[in-house]
């Protein structure tokens, strides 16, 4: 969606309380895309898994990250270390920044977003393509990286099968009734 016409300032962005979320970048505001259902399965999916393979993370869907001054974007999926919790939002650099695309995303809009978390302080990132059921990484000194069919998703000790993440859409998420 297209940014706002006229600017608002930063107060103003972190008051509004709008659905989808809203990223803000020195006074524009700019509407995230309406997430589909498979995005939102991989997104509460990716949630739950990570809270089994990563007790040391908190993770969150949709929480606001300030990454400069000026500058908030709103990662699909983030994880925290649960000794170093920022509230109401992360100002400092977390464990892992996780963007979903949804059919209008580009690829080249969520690479740029994570070159901002990178540049940000963020170790790892990871990008999902639930419809192509493909996934990439970019980590710090590192280039983007596709993640085989049969890889993982990879960020500080955590390794999660791709085939695992992409389960929901299958109707076969472990544990699921």
């Amino acid at each position: 969606m297209a940014p706002t016409t006229e600017l608002v300032s930063v107060a103003e962005y972190l008051a509004a309380e709008t659905k989808p979320a809203r990223e803000y970048e020195d006074g524009v505001v700019t509407q995230k895309p309406m997430p589909t259902r498979k995005h939102g399965l991989i997104q509460g999916w990716l949630v739950e898994l990570l809270r089994r393979e990563a007790p040391e993370w908190e993770p969150g869907s949709e929480v606001t990250v300030q990454v400069r001054t000026g500058k908030f974007l709103v990662p699909d999926l983030i994880a925290q270390r649960r000794d170093l919790i920022q509230d109401p939002y992360p100002t400092e650099p977390v464990a892992l920044c996780v963007e979903i695309l949804s059919p209008s995303d580009r690829l080249s809009d969520a690479l740029a977003k994570c070159e901002a978390y990178l540049a940000w302080g963020v170790a790892d990132t990871w990008i999902l393509d639930p419809d192509q059921r493909c996934a990439w990484t970019y980590s710090a000194g590192d280039r983007l990286r596709e993640v085989p069919a049969g890889g993982s998703l990879r960020a500080q000790g955590v390794s999660i099968p791709l085939a695992t993440v992409f389960q929901p859409l299958d109707g076969s998420a472990p544990g699921r009734g």
